[in-house]
């Protein structure tokens, strides 16, 4: 318990996170160990994996990407970066999450930790493989429920947080339309890397962590990092055209972002435009009716 605590001390100040003490409790609370399988593990290299020097439990304990699997290119994440992703989505007691691209279920039992008893995460994955060993690792915690699913299909409820763990060109559907009013949603937008296509695992370009929240006249939004995550399987949603505006838009100044546009017409001036979503620099603008129509994104 020691160590864990020195660990989430650690990644709680490289997030820049140090005063969210709920956060650095969770973070103590969840052995990592428990959720990347036995040694010898692989750790994130630049884009390949070596192995760890050592069967140690303390290698978990910074701020490494362990594989889970590595040919699909998908990892038990940085520590530190969602250290900062889980403070910005502010999760609190009693409130429901859908964590989407879940793993194994480590960051799901951390955001289980934050909601408590009262709250419900339910942790969505679409590898059947890492589904099944995110049902083992999590079992006990009676406020997580596994789901093999494709997460752009989810959440199906309203919830208060959607927390989603891969790249993607943009949000779908009921990422949006189940928040909540005063619901956030964290998803990396970006484009993916296509020259990996056929030589491993597909990467986003430019991304960046955006944060979004539901409120009274719309929806606020800013990119809260610049990222690289796995590309969601299946889930490509624009065309190459769009792709290059949106790696062109990221060229500008992205963290000048402020709203999103969701299901209204294209607004003059936006920083990312698309027929029936964009982002805007300029403040949220217009009263939110009922969104959920369960279209896709």
């Amino acid at each position: 318990m020691e160590q864990r605590r020195h660990y989430a001390i650690r990644m709680l100040e490289k997030a820049g996170v140090s005063s969210d003490t709920a956060l650095l409790h969770a973070f103590t609370q969840v052995p990592r160990e428990d959720f990347v399988g036995p040694p010898p593990w692989l750790v994130s290299n630049h884009g390949g994996y070596r192995e760890a020097p050592s069967d140690d439990v303390a290698l978990l304990y910074d701020d490494v990407l362990i594989a889970l699997d590595a040919p699909r290119g998908v990892n038990n994440g940085s520590p530190s970066l969602h250290a900062l992703g889980i403070h910005a989505l502010a999760p609190k007691t009693g409130e429901r999450v859908c964590h989407i691209g879940a793993g194994t279920g480590y960051y799901s039992a951390i955001l289980a930790e934050l909601v408590g008893a009262a709250g419900h995460v339910t942790a969505v994955e679409y590898d059947e493989e890492l589904a099944a060993r995110a049902e083992a690792c999590l079992t006990g915690r009676a406020n997580v429920e596994v789901v093999r699913g494709n997460g752009i299909e989810w959440p199906r409820d309203d919830v208060d947080i959607v927390y989603v763990n891969f790249a993607v060109d943009q949000p779908a559907g009921p990422w949006i339309d189940r928040l909540k009013p005063g619901g956030r949603l964290l998803f990396p937008l970006g484009v993916p890397i296509f020259e990996k296509r056929g030589k491993g695992p597909v990467y986003s370009g430019m991304a960046g962590y955006l944060l979004i929240r539901r409120e009274e006249r719309g929806y606020a939004a800013r990119f809260i990092e610049s990222v690289s995550f796995v590309w969601a399987e299946g889930a490509q949603f624009s065309d190459w055209a769009s792709h290059a505006r949106l790696r062109a838009a990221f060229g500008d100044n992205w963290r000048a972002v402020r709203s999103l546009r969701w299901r209204q017409p294209e607004q003059p001036g936006e920083w990312y435009s698309e027929a029936d979503w964009g982002l805007s620099t300029g403040p949220p603008d217009g009263d939110i009716g009922d969104t959920n129509t369960g279209k896709g994104g």
